[in-house]
């Protein structure tokens, strides 16, 4: 199942389960600990963590989400973020998201939303904070499905790649074309008379044209019948004959292209399926096609790509890059306010 980043408030997510960034002790703290124990019911959430505390740095536990729509609210306890050591800052990180999903599998959820662990009070850089949470969370989706939410509830909180992002923003300059800041001067009367002359003249040309394709030529079938049946390769023929070139399974694939499985079976079965065109960008993306090969993909189900849409622009420079890890696409379409790929 997909993994996708929301600007939102993580006490009003509709998941099966929300992660508490908590203190080892599980006690009410201010931000989003602070925010989650209010919106629950600050006396029966504590009575609740009472019982389970205290735990360790990377270590989670599970109690009821009492007053929020989530059933369930897993306390993990993230580090204190220490520059000097560095390596171990990351793997009790690493641990607090794996053992935040390991309860919400173990207590059947199907989906959980997390906040940014430890990019708090607790000191943790924001863009590294990013990588280990994605990190973990794409490790534990490769053997489970489970739909998974990074809840940013300021987006200053949210830092991607200064590097990364230079480098998209180089390529949007060069290659973006923003369609609507065309300034015209006002045409003169001479002008106008002359483009309503050639508008008459193309229209009469247009209309003729028209009437001749129409007129079945002798001994040989209509325009109509000809297109119909000499149709394209239909996308999902498309699609299962390039997965078969590539030598990758089904489950790669719809992981590697943040989609759940049930959509990718429709995908797989439905034989007239037309994939919305970020569903055929994400599957594009997980079989690593080049440019060439993703714009006759995406031909196969009515789109292309334009350097008039900024996501579009965006999408190009990571395939052009060779770069196509959905996870970190997404981050970057976040940061410019684009749709995501994948569910």
């Amino acid at each position: 199942m997909p993994f996708t980043i929301v600007w939102h408030d993580i006490t009003k997510m509709k998941v099966d389960a929300i992660v508490n960034a908590a203190n080892t002790g599980l006690q009410m703290g201010g931000g989003v600990c602070g925010a989650i124990f209010k919106a629950a019911g600050e006396a029966q959430l504590q009575a609740a963590c009472d019982k389970l505390a205290p735990i360790k740095m990377g270590e989670a536990v599970i109690t009821p989400g009492f007053n929020l729509p989530a059933k369930f609210i897993i306390h993990a306890a993230g580090p204190v973020y220490s520059q000097w050591n560095k390596e171990q800052s990351e793997q009790l990180l690493h641990s607090a998201y794996t053992n935040s999903l390991k309860r919400a599998i173990e207590n059947k959820c199907e989906s959980i939303a997390f906040p940014l662990i430890s990019s708090g009070i607790y000191g943790y850089p924001k863009d590294e904070a990013l990588k280990v949470a994605t990190s973990a969370i794409q490790d534990f989706l490769a053997d489970h499905d489970l739909g998974v939410t990074l809840v940013v509830f300021d987006k200053s909180a949210f830092t991607v790649s200064r590097e990364l992002l230079g480098a998209v923003k180089s390529y949007i300059d060069e290659h973006y074309i923003e369609t609507n800041q065309i300034k015209r001067r006002q045409l003169l009367d001479v002008e106008r008379q002359a483009i309503s002359k050639a508008d008459e003249d193309i229209g009469k040309y247009k209309e003729t044209l028209f009437e001749e394709m129409l007129a079945p030529s002798i001994g040989a079938h209509a325009p109509l019948d000809d297109l119909v049946g000499n149709l394209d390769e239909p996308f999902s023929q498309m699609l299962l004959r390039l997965i078969d070139a590539k030598e990758m399974t089904d489950v790669e694939v719809y992981k590697r292209a943040n989609l759940d499985r049930k959509l990718f079976s429709k995908i797989r079965t439905g034989k007239g399926y037309m994939p919305s065109k970020r569903t055929a960008i994400s599957l594009a993306v997980a079989l690593g096609l080049s440019l060439d090969e993703t714009d006759d993909l995406l031909e196969r189900a009515g789109y292309a790509l334009s350097h008039a849409v900024k996501f579009d622009v965006i999408v190009e420079y990571f395939i052009t890059n060779g770069k196509y890890d959905v996870f970190e696409i997404n981050e970057v379409l976040f940061e410019y306010d684009q749709p995501l790929l994948g569910g």
